[in-house]
């Protein structure tokens, strides 16, 4: 009789059990989630190239990401996983590639072309700002009375 209240408290207890390993699960499957959310957004498709694999709807995104939940779930840290895949695809996978010296001219070229343009507008300012020099401005008598003429024409004959 001990026996039979045992199983019977046991199975009574067993579905409360199998609902809390659920829930267990469940939460331990949101936080892979949210990892792989996470690591996807870091790392750029191949075939789109200018969205990550997350946003990516392509064939190659969804396997990248398929082998990132993979990885994650097999225990690899972030960094790790970041590591396979830039040995797998090189830098270009990255959204953020480390600066080397194979990429100074990514990072730094914004910047340069920056500097440049603001040194030119600063030239030609300056250059506008510059008065007419008197050589320039100094007409003979003919002269500017050719450029009345012109600008005039008729009137100064009429004397208005």
């Amino acid at each position: 009789m001990r026996k039979f209240l045992l199983l019977m408290i046991l199975a009574l207890h067993m579905p409360a059990f199998s609902i809390s390993m659920a829930n267990e699960n469940a939460a331990r499957n949101e936080e892979l989630e949210r990892r792989v959310m996470q690591l996807s957004e870091e790392l750029r498709c191949l075939v789109c190239q200018n969205q990550s694999i997350a946003e990516s709807n392509a064939e190659l995104a969804v396997d990248l990401k398929n082998q990132v939940r993979e990885k994650l779930s097999s225990g690899m840290q972030e960094q790790e996983v970041i590591d396979f895949m830039v040995q797998r695809y090189g830098d270009f996978v990255l959204y953020r590639p480390p600066v080397k010296t194979t990429t100074m001219i990514l990072w730094f070229s914004p910047v340069l072309f920056l500097v440049l343009a603001l040194a030119a507008l600063f030239k030609k300012v300056k250059k506008q700002g510059q008065p007419v020099t008197k050589a320039a401005s100094t007409l003979t008598d003919t002269q500017a009375a050719r450029a009345d003429a012109l600008l005039y024409g008729d009137r100064l004959k009429d004397g208005s």
